[in-house]
């Protein structure tokens, strides 16, 4: 019985697939399109899953290069800007800071300038004001590069501008005739040139230093006529609190000669709202600071000691907007 069971079933088989074939002999062509609409059908599921990975992978592309660019993304936490100058500087008349600086501070005396930043000014009062010496100090040690790369070329500038002088004097002093005349050109070539050597070669006026001000144990090799301190007590402050603050002035006291000045230009307390999140620190003293800008007069009068203080913004022009703090003058 099992036998032709099996046998019954092998018969009915080769029957259907007899039948399959005739029909596929009959329609070849509906046959073809039937496959055809299979391998469709196939295909473009393949496409989609390809379509939906390529997408998948552009998605992680794209934020990985969202994340790199803000893991590269530049912050200042000490205000140490790059090109922080084409801010203030008007390229024309040079920086207006320099127009309420009286020369008797800096002419012949021993200077410092404390957050240099890329060096500009320092090396603009030297060419200007005749700094006997004068240190330009910042925390940053890609600024002070700058401001070694600035000094080279402030230095070839200022020996093309010499060397053409010297030649326009040559050339006056052939063409004047009689010896009255030429004695008298001579006397002013003379001068002339003692004048100018003895304004001495930028390299020898001008000198910067990588330093954190406030942090730094170097001893104090020497004392100082005349100590700035523009636009920098804003990231002293942010950076280290209240005792940074009083560090700063101490120490600015205790490095100056008596008779001495401190050119102060405080930032507004606006501006450490504005800043106040460049970095955790930052954020954390910002909410314990006590001693606010307008109290630095008090504080630099009465706790340390200078005598008195004068207000030299009156004529302060050119800054551009952002930019029109006060400068005050202190005697020690």
């Amino acid at each position: 019985m099992t036998e032709d069971k099996e046998n019954k079933n092998g018969i009915m088989e080769r029957k259907r697939k007899r039948k399959q074939n005739d029909r596929n002999k009959k329609n070849p062509e509906e046959n073809q399109n039937n496959h055809n609409q299979d391998q469709d059908q196939k295909n473009a599921v393949k496409e989609d899953k390809e379509k939906e990975s390529e997408g998948k992978t552009t998605k992680q592309e794209v934020t990985s290069e969202d994340n790199n660019k803000r893991k590269h993304k530049i912050v200042f936490p000490f205000g140490n800007y790059r090109n922080y100058y084409g801010y203030r500087i008007n390229e024309v008349d040079g920086d207006p800071r320099l127009k309420v600086f009286e020369r008797d501070w800096f002419q012949g005396k021993d200077c410092l300038d404390i957050g240099c930043n890329s060096g500009i000014l320092t090396i603009q009062i030297a060419r200007k004001l005749h700094c006997k010496s004068i240190l330009g100090i910042d925390i940053d040690s890609d600024r002070v590069s700058d401001a070694y790369w600035h000094l080279r070329k402030f230095a070839r500038t200022e020996n093309v501008e010499k060397n053409s002088t010297k030649v326009t004097r040559l050339e006056v002093k052939n063409k004047v005739n009689g010896a009255k005349r030429s004695a008298s050109a001579s006397s002013v070539e003379t001068k002339e040139d003692s004048s100018a050597s003895s304004k001495g070669d930028l390299f020898d006026v001008v000198s910067f230093r990588q330093e954190n001000f406030v942090q730094s144990q170097r001893p104090s090799e020497k004392q100082y006529d005349t100590i700035l301190c523009l636009s920098v007590t804003k990231w002293i402050h942010l950076n280290w609190g209240d005792d940074g603050l009083i560090t700063l002035f101490s120490k600015i006291w205790r490095l100056l000669h008596p008779g001495g000045i401190l050119v102060l230009e405080p930032q507004p307390w606006q501006s450490y709202e504005k800043n106040r999140r460049v970095s955790e620190t930052t954020a954390m003293n910002y909410r314990t600071i006590m001693f606010r800008p307008e109290s630095f007069r008090e504080i630099l009068l009465d706790k340390i000691g200078f005598r008195r203080v004068e207000d030299i913004t009156d004529g302060l022009s050119g800054s551009k907007a952002g930019f029109d703090r006060p400068i005050f003058v202190y005697h020690k």
